[in-house]
């Protein structure tokens, strides 16, 4: 008898293989026997992600992990974004609450600690710490933050008052994560919700809870 094939289909050509078929995107299987197709079936391309992938990766280039948060009527967003690349690290972090002044923190030199997670700064300490991988973060920081009458400002020279600010916040998964390739970078996004407090000078304390992130 003539030996099974397997014909993909990817919305560019056709092609044919042997029994093995390895299959990069969402592809359509045509199996024949005797020039006569005996099933179709429709392979996804899935990815599986391991706790490691939530750590810094040896060699890359570049590594980041960014947390954002917002109401859902717009009366609060934040967001903590942390890069690494070699021996040295930035950090970022934004508040944005209606009546009330953007308060903008960046650092754009620091030095990588032997826990890469935790950035120091003269007035400045930050921390993403992964409680339980792909399920749990916690994420503050203590520091002077720029209050800035006009957001524009913050790409720019960002000068604007100096305001005592700290986060301290918990981020829980609600979702699987999912993978995200861009140029050549790749990476994942993940969603889920934010408890926690944020304090600011002059503001008072602000709970947060429930509220949607990634």
């Amino acid at each position: 008898p003539n030996p099974f094939e397997a014909q993909i289909a990817n919305g560019h050509r056709a092609r044919r293989f042997g029994l093995v078929v390895c299959a990069h995107a969402a592809v359509l299987i045509s199996v024949r026997a005797h020039d006569s197709v005996v099933c179709r079936v429709m392979v996804f391309e899935t990815t599986v992600f391991d706790p490691s992938d939530e750590m810094p990766h040896a060699g890359a280039a570049v590594d980041e992990w960014v947390f954002a948060a917002w109401t859902d009527d717009a009366e609060l967003g934040v967001v903590s974004g942390h890069r690494v690349v070699g021996r040295r690290a930035w950090y970022w972090s934004a508040l944005v609450q209606r009546g009330h002044p953007l308060l903008h923190l960046a650092e754009w030199d620091v030095r990588v600690r032997s826990d890469p997670f935790v950035v120091k700064a003269p007035e400045m300490w930050a921390e993403h710490h992964c409680d339980a991988p792909l399920e749990q973060w916690s994420i503050g920081n203590e520091a002077y933050f720029t209050a800035l009458d006009v957001a524009d400002a913050a790409l720019g020279r960002c000068y604007g008052t100096p305001t005592p600010t700290a986060m301290d916040l918990e981020w829980y998964a609600t979702a699987a994560p999912d993978s995200v390739v861009a140029r050549s970078a790749s990476g994942f996004v993940q969603d889920g919700v934010v408890h926690g407090r944020i304090e600011v000078a002059s503001r008072g304390v602000v709970d947060v809870s429930e509220v949607p992130a990634r």
